[in-house]
């Protein structure tokens, strides 16, 4: 008996050893999720997407609402014309426009001209010509004008011939600025010796002789008609 029941258990031992290996991994991968692994899945995922469902409506909120707020602030507080109480209108201050200064008037100084005289036309051969450097103002306004030797030239010339100018020995020039009334006049005389001059002042022996010649004043940039005259 004991043999017999030996045998017995040995055999329910290997039939029990023999279903284990049967089910083998091949056979455990092929078998499908249950259905409640399913439905957790399912409301995972379904919880996930009402999250980022959620979060964007939530952002969407947060802004109309911060744009809801500005506008109501800039309403509110800045953007129009604030308006009286009461339903009137306020009325917008007067500005009188401030007088400009005029400018003072100034003379024109294309109206200051120069020009050149001799106290004779024909001199003898004893006679030493007088040059007269005259300034005018033809304008309406009085006008200042710097009648100073630095300023003068009495140039003397026959045809081509530079025969003198008062700059040729001429040290320094002083400045003399006057004030010209209108239609009034300002005049500067020279006596001419007759000689002749170069520039640099060099010695010069030839004196002017018989003939006609032309004087010229000059005034700063400003140059004279010429003055004809003659020497005997």
């Amino acid at each position: 008996m004991k043999t017999s029941a030996g045998k017995t258990s040995a055999s329910k031992a290997a039939g029990r050893s023999s279903g284990r290996g049967a089910a083998n991994p091949a056979t455990r991968a092929a078998r499908k999720p249950s259905p409640a692994v399913y439905r957790r899945r399912r409301l995972f995922a379904g919880g996930a997407l009402l999250l980022v469902v959620g979060l964007t409506a939530g952002g969407v909120a947060t802004v109309s609402g911060t744009l809801a707020d500005k506008t109501q602030q800039t309403s509110s507080t800045g953007g129009g014309t604030p308006q009286p109480s009461g339903g009137q209108t306020a009325a917008a201050p007067s500005v009188s426009p401030s007088a400009t200064p005029s400018a003072s008037p100034t003379c024109d100084q294309k109206l200051v001209t120069v020009t050149a005289g001799t106290n004779k036309t024909s001199y003898a051969p004893e006679e030493k010509p007088l040059l007269t450097l005259k300034v005018s103002n033809g304008g309406k306004l009085p006008c200042k004008v710097n009648i100073g030797t630095s300023q003068m030239e009495f140039l003397v010339t026959s045809g081509s011939d530079r025969i003198f100018s008062s700059k040729d020995c001429q040290a320094s020039g002083d400045d003399l600025v006057k004030t010209i009334a209108p239609g009034k006049s300002e005049t500067a005389n020279f006596p001419w010796p007759r000689n002749r001059s170069v520039q640099g002042c060099e010695e010069v022996r030839d004196a002017a002789g018989a003939g006609y010649y032309v004087f010229i004043a000059k005034l700063g940039p400003k140059v004279s008609p010429p003055a004809v005259f003659q020497l005997s």
